[in-house]
């Protein structure tokens, strides 16, 4: 009981009884009144207040801040789009969406797969909301210790570019434009994963704020339970993200190999490499592709790509064990790097300076429609099982409108099993590998058939691999998204939410 309802029953004692007579009457009250609504949004008030820009329709710059990293979900016309600079800009945010009663949307990276950080995109469940865009959070500080703080906004580019300058490393993903808040919030699978543990695994601390405006620093002593659920339990639910503080490695030299085989290999390959990959030397990540579309002329595609942090000489001995089950490749590749240029690659911004890797504005990159789902593996495919896989990505070359299609299986194991399931949010630590069902498509084209056909990969593969799922690969039409991303880890989470958010302010779909 709170202090407010307790004082209400200790008083009771002081009415008497005709007081108490009273209070038994009947009594017909009219219906409960309404709140006034205050008006239209006085944007200005909002505008003066923080230190950030503020954007609405019709201003020069709302229709570049406005868009995402997924041109799918370029319809979306948010009520405005706050650029924070601050966690103060923050608060001052989420107050003035409360006054007004404004639905928000939260966006680091821009890279929701739903569309929901879009604010209002047509067909994702989302109103047209004020948009709280933390992408002006962009630096990137080492302290004397090696931990990293990262603005909420930074790109994994920005982030691999400042701290592999500085002969540091971190563990995460291959994606230029991915932000390092959203890949930290739902776990972070990337191409070091197995020696490092997921991205979430280096996290020491965030500054997040809350639905009622507080600014906490969560840590492992301070709002220990609001930060377990930051370390995999997806965005957009607890509050906004201002900075993460990470603990940080010496730069390792990469190697960096690469493998492809002709389509009639791809049974073998898959069932070499489910048998292989997890449980490889956990130096050792590799990701397994199935591909197939217009560019491909002479059918499927079958590739297979890593990262080896071991001596350069014996890579050759880690992927013989592969080699000897699946044949010999097509084509076989290794080049060695340090760990900056490595991810540089990766990120597709070799040679390019850091503030040209980016599909802004005088950025080399450029946005690319998607749709996508996904799986967690904890089972190794029968044969019957990987006939299946081949036939549903060979399949993707007859989808209407797609480029590229098919699936890519990233290796788990190493250090992501070191955990258990229950150490932090994300659960998934004793699976084999990740899923990602994907295809991509011209703008402007029906996404329909694309969505239809990743969600019926899927789906063909449920009996082989039940229903667990990546939050960082969310898919609106999951029909019990908090267990398939969370398994048995939802039940706190929800109950953290309760805590953090009870009136439930964030409104973001698939919560918990």
């Amino acid at each position: 009981m709170n202090r407010v309802s307790r004082r209400a029953v200790l008083g009771a004692g002081a009415i008497g009884v005709a007081g108490l007579l009273a209070a038994c009457a009947p009594v017909h009250p009219g219906p409960t009144p309404t709140p006034t609504p205050p008006g239209p949004p006085a944007w200005s008030a909002l505008k003066s207040a923080v230190g950030g820009s503020l954007a609405l329709p019709g201003d020069a710059d709302y229709d570049t801040v406005r868009l995402t990293e997924n041109p799918r979900w370029d319809d979306a016309r948010p009520l405005a789009v706050l650029t924070v600079t601050s966690a103060s800009d923050v608060a001052a945010a989420l107050a003035f969406a409360k006054k007004y009663r404004l639905p928000v949307a939260l966006r680091s990276g821009g890279h929701s797969y739903p569309g929901y950080s879009a604010g209002g995109a047509a067909g994702t469940d989302v109103v047209p909301s004020l948009v709280i865009d933390t992408r002006g959070l962009t630096t990137v500080a080492l302290a004397a210790d090696n931990t990293a703080t990262i603005g909420a906004g930074a790109s994994l580019a920005q982030v691999y570019d400042s701290i592999g300058n500085a002969g540091r490393s971190l563990a995460g993903g291959s994606c230029a434009t991915v932000g390092m808040t959203g890949l930290t919030l739902g776990g972070g699978v990337g191409v070091l994963v197995r020696a490092y543990g997921l991205t979430c695994d280096s996290l020491t601390a965030v500054e997040i704020v809350t639905a009622d405006g507080t600014v906490h620093t969560a840590n492992a002593k301070s709002d220990a339970d609001l930060f377990w659920a930051c370390r995999g339990g997806g965005g957009g639910h607890l509050g906004v993200v201002t900075s993460l503080t990470f603990s940080t490695q010496p730069a390792p030299t990469v190697t960096m190999f690469s493998l492809s085989w002709p389509a009639s290999s791809a049974p073998a390959v898959v069932a070499a490499w489910q048998a292989w990959a997890p449980s490889a030397d956990p130096k050792l990540w590799s990701t397994l592709k199935l591909l197939n579309g217009a560019a491909y002329t002479t059918g499927l595609g079958v590739f297979l790509s890593g990262t080896w942090l071991g001596a350069a000489a014996d890579l050759a001995g880690q992927l013989a064990p592969l080699l000897a089950a699946a044949g010999q490749p097509s084509k076989n590749g290794s080049s060695q790097h340090n760990y900056h240029d490595a991810m540089m690659i990766y990120a597709g911004c070799s040679g390019v300076p850091v503030a040209r890797c980016t599909t802004a504005a005088g950025g080399s990159l450029t946005r690319e429609s998607f749709s996508a789902t996904s799986h967690i593996a904890y089972h190794p495919l029968d044969a019957a099982g990987i006939q299946t896989l081949v036939a549903q990505a060979t399949a993707a070359k007859g989808v209407a409108g797609i480029k590229e299609g098919g699936i890519s299986m990233d290796a788990l194991g190493g250090q992501v099993g070191a955990l258990s399931s229950d150490a932090t949010a994300f659960p998934h630590r004793s699976a084999l590998f990740s899923v990602q069902y994907t295809a991509t498509f011209p703008d402007g084209t029906n996404p329909a058939p694309l969505d239809t056909y990743v969600r019926g990969f899927r789906a063909a593969m449920v009996p082989e691999w039940g229903d667990g799922a990546y939050v960082n690969y969310a898919d609106a039409s999951l029909a019990d998204p908090a267990t398939s991303y969370f398994a048995g880890n939802a039940s706190r989470l929800a109950s953290i939410r309760k805590r953090y958010d009870p009136t439930g302010f964030f409104t973001q779909p698939q919560s918990y």
